[in-house]
Order: C-alpha cells, then structure tokens, then sequence
C-alpha cells in the first residue's frame, strides 16, 4: 500500500483540542492498519507569533513570506523547532514514535532559491527517498518541516504545500491536505466530493471558488497533476471523520489532474 503523506496547516499547532483528535485518529489508524504515514507541515502562525514577540515585521510577496538574511534563523527556529517539536511531544504522547526531520536531512531534496526578491525562500524537488525509507520500514512516523537547505549550504523556507508535494513525490505516496476548511463548496454551500481542473477553473472564474480557497485549490491541483493521482483538501477538526479519512474515504474534495 502507498504510503500517506498528510500536510498540515499551521492553525493546527495553535489549536491543542484539534491536535489531540488528530493524533488520537492517527493512533486508532496505526493499530489497525500496516500503511505507513509521513506528516509535512508548514507552521505560519507559529512564525508570526515569534516574529511579534520579537516586535519585527511580516512581509509578504503574492501570498508568500518574504524571508530576508536576517530573518531566517527566526523562521528556522519557529518552524524546524518549535512547530516540529510541538508535533513530535504530540507523538510521542500517543506512542506514535515520531522522528522530527526538514527538508535537508538526508538529502530528501533539492532546494533552489525561488525568487531574490523573497530572499531566503526556495522550491524543492524530490531526491532521495533512503532516509524516508528507511524510516517507514521500521515502523517510524517522520514528522518534516518545511526548512530546507540549498546547494551552498544557506538555509531556506519552503511553501509547505509545495515541500509536501515532494515528499509524496519522494515516496510515490497519497497526499491529503488537512486544514481548516471542509472543502470546496458549490454555489449552493454544499461540499463538492470531487473536482479536475476544468471545473476548477469553472469554479473560479464564475466566482464560486474564492479567495484563499483559490490558493489551496490551486496548491492541490499542482499537486495532483505532479502526482497524477487525486489530492485531498479536508478538515482536521472532526475527529470521527478523521479515521476513515485516513482508511482512504473522501470527507472533503478530491482535487484530479
């Protein structure tokens, strides 16, 4: 069975409740399945809160974080440390044995600079899957951050969609999108099991799909068409969804190329 990568969104590190039934799901599934798990995730709350502590400005670029010189050991420390151990101390408690990695650890990929005006913030493509493997095979849950390194060495910050798509890359695994959202929903607010390309586009030009759904949408369908396999946007907040989500059930929307 391919294993399952789950990306989750940051408001989920600030939400203890949904962390719980998360990791309570991802406990009950282990029992009773033999499919391994890898979770990506990114952690935007987790950086913004850091950086007003620390009283400095966030700055963004087309829905992008701008991450200057002096900023990205701000943002390592916020989404390799304090996001992922948050997530590994979560395993832990549900004996889950995690191992908190990012992107650079063992050459799982392969980093470069997306755009100079965004500073340190890079794209990444798959490179080698040994680690992962190696991992899965002993019955570890890798838990990866979205931080990754290039090729001179510089520390980098990855759009956690994208690190996410390369992991399932990596590993020719599934890949579900857990956020805060159920969904898409059609003109009428009822949830839309599946969608391809065509009806996105549909979607949103007719102004259905809006906003920051568009982004999350868009992230996925980039996702399905380099997978080419259906991607899932769903909830982490209904934990009794959340197992048969993982048994490979739709609870939200199926994104196909």
């Amino acid at each position: 069975m391919n294993p399952l990568v789950l990306k989750l969104g940051g408001v989920l590190l600030d939400t203890p409740a949904a962390m719980e039934n998360l990791f309570t799901a991802l406990a009950d599934y282990q029992r009773n399945f033999a499919r391994p798990l890898v979770i990506v995730h990114g952690g935007g709350c987790v950086v913004d809160d850091l950086m007003r502590r620390l009283d400095l400005p966030v700055r963004k670029k087309n829905g992008l974080r701008v991450t200057p010189e002096d900023q990205i050991d701000i943002i390592v420390a916020a989404l390799a440390g304090i996001a992922n151990k948050t997530l590994v101390s979560q395993a832990v408690k549900f004996n889950l044995n995690p191992v908190g990695l990012c992107l650079a650890d063992g050459n799982l990929t392969k980093a470069a600079q997306f755009d100079p005006e965004l500073g340190h913030v890079a794209t990444v493509v798959a490179r080698s899957p040994a680690l992962l493997d190696n991992l899965l095979g002993e019955a570890f849950l890798p838990i990866i951050s979205s931080i990754a390194a290039d090729e001179s060495g510089r520390l980098m910050n990855v759009n956690a969609d994208q690190a996410a798509t390369a992991i399932a890359s990596l590993i020719n695994g599934d890949l579900v999108m857990l956020s805060d959202v159920d969904g898409v929903l059609d003109e009428n607010k009822q949830l839309l099991s599946k969608l391809n390309g065509a009806q996105i586009k549909g979607l949103i030009n007719d102004k259905v799909i809006t906003d920051g759904m568009i982004v999350k949408v868009n992230a996925a369908l980039d996702a399905a068409k380099i997978l080419n396999r259906g991607v899932d946007i769903a909830n982490w907040k209904y934990p009794q969804k959340l197992t048969a989500l993982l048994a490979g059930e739709i609870i939200g929307t199926r994104i196909y190329p």
